[in-house]
């Protein structure tokens, strides 16, 4: 009776490590995807004067909330089956200023040499039902331990400020609201998620207006510039516009 009491207890611990390695891969794995994007944060701001990331949030879904979706989906109870299936257990939500900042990440995380790209859902060129906008994108990422190399599945999901606003609040609208959500709730919200992207559209066009208007200015500050023996000069806008060789041949 006592061997069988220490076998089970043995068993029970060797779970409860084994549990305890599952939900730490989904850690390191975050750790992995949120030192890329820093780092790729980092380089387009010291080569394009510009930052495309205004937040980066990350989360691991609870145990609950993982046996949960495991129960609802009618998955197995087992760690090789719930990390093969259930594949936002981790997940990483990146806001940025504009639409075009979205496909830039994107692209730029896809092309990393170690992240395998397992599924992409475009829900900004096809809005759900609802109205709801993002991409997201389910990818692999490597992760060493001390005696394995894993590959754990992420789920990154890339939307505007008034995207993130609209899905944060249309989240605590139904939370917890086990009936039916009235139509007209249905309608306010949809018509809600078409003026974000009404604003989402301005405020790109605004900001590629400015940025022609600053690209015009430096290149009218750089004719205005002259080097001479690693020495900036100056020039005045009224010299630069004088017919300086008409003058000479009247002279």
């Amino acid at each position: 009776m006592e061997l069988v009491e220490t076998n089970n207890l043995n068993g029970m611990e060797s779970l409860k490590r084994e549990i305890l390695r599952f939900m730490m891969g989904y850690k390191f794995a975050l750790d992995e995807v949120n030192t890329k994007i820093d780092i790729l944060k980092q380089e387009f701001q010291l080569i394009h004067d510009y930052n495309p990331i205004e937040h980066v949030k990350s989360r691991i879904k609870s145990p609950k909330s993982i046996l949960r979706k495991v129960q609802k989906k009618g998955y197995d109870f087992s760690l090789p089956i719930i990390k093969e299936k259930i594949r936002d257990i981790a997940g990483i939500r990146i806001t940025c200023s504009f639409i075009s900042d979205i496909y830039e990440i994107s692209n730029m995380l896809q092309k990393q040499r170690d992240v395998e790209v397992i599924e992409v859902k475009d829900y900004i060129k096809n809005s759900k039902e609802n109205g709801y906008q993002s991409l997201h994108l389910i990818i692999k990422i490597p992760i060493f331990m001390s005696d394995r190399e894993e590959h754990v599945y992420v789920e990154i999901q890339i939307r505007t400020i008034a995207m993130d606003f609209w899905a944060s609040l249309e989240h605590k609208i139904y939370y917890k609201y086990n009936k039916e959500v009235p139509q007209k709730i249905k309608d306010d919200l949809k018509e809600a998620a078409i003026s974000a992207t009404i604003l989402d559209k301005k405020m790109e066009s605004i900001h590629k207006e400015m940025d022609q208007i600053k690209q015009s200015a430096k290149e009218e500050e750089d004719l205005q510039e002259l080097l001479i023996n690693n020495e900036r000069f100056h020039l005045p806008y009224d010299f630069l516009t004088a017919d300086i060789m008409g003058k000479r041949k009247d002279n």
